[in-house]
């Protein structure tokens, strides 16, 4: 029986570890995509507003500051990912995705908005800004919404015994 539990267990930890894996590549990947749309003006701010709302440097503007920007977007982005983990994964359909990069949008432009000064105001936010930050968003909930739930669905077709009699 404790073999049972202890494969069990092993099971558990090796999805958080797919779970993990996935929100610090999503959080790379579509941060790096912001970056670029920054670059050719899609968007009126960069996804470095998380560094230069607390701080001036100007090393923020060089690759340093690129290099930073994609690993504290990669550690928020884990934390993300554990959080659909946790409530959404058994949706089955990108709308849960949808639904979510959706929600975190909501969440850093009318929630967060006061602790970064970086982020423009919804008055601020004209046409190609604000629809290319929220597509970015969109994207991104769907990557980790569907990558997340196939992996699950993935491991429960395993743990169940086929109902075929033979």
């Amino acid at each position: 029986m404790s073999s049972e539990w202890q494969k069990r267990d092993e099971e558990s930890a090796s999805q958080i570890v797919n779970v993990l894996i996935i929100g610090f590549w999503g959080g790379i990947f579509w941060s790096f995509i912001g970056i670029v749309a920054c670059f050719f003006n899609f968007m009126k701010f960069s996804p470095k507003f998380i560094l230069t709302s607390w701080s001036g440097a100007h090393w923020i503007e060089g690759w340093l500051g690129t290099v930073i920007t994609l690993l504290i977007y990669s550690i928020l982005s884990m934390a993300a990912a554990l959080l659909y983990y946790a409530l959404l994964k058994k949706f089955q359909n990108m709308m849960a995705g949808i639904f979510y990069g959706a929600l975190l949008w909501i969440l850093l432009f009318f929630i967060l908005k006061p602790v970064f000064s970086g982020i423009p105001s919804m008055e601020q936010l004209k046409g190609n800004t604000g629809i290319t930050s929220f597509c970015i968003f969109i994207l991104y909930g769907v990557f980790i919404g569907s990558s997340i739930s196939y992996e699950y669905q993935e491991k429960q077709k395993k743990n169940i015994p086929d109902m075929k009699t033979t």
